[in-house]
């Protein structure tokens, strides 16, 4: 399950997918170690995106705050 290429707001969808998971009735504890995992890794996944993001919009406000 690769999510190198979705964007944040589809990888948040699919953590608000697994979080529901937790919450619902099929919740398997076997099964949930496994979904815990991919969970933990998603939301990593989810924090670097989002630390880019912050980078590049500081990028960005920096150059328009430079004097011509």
């Amino acid at each position: 399950m690769s999510t190198k290429n979705k964007s944040v707001h589809d990888k948040m969808a699919e953590l608000s997918e697994m979080v529901d998971w937790f919450q619902g009735d099929d919740f398997q504890l076997e099964e949930a170690v496994v979904k815990f995992e991919q969970a933990e890794s998603l939301a990593q996944e989810i924090e670097a995106d989002l630390s880019s993001l912050k980078n590049d919009i500081k990028r960005v406000a920096e150059r328009f705050d430079e004097p011509n």
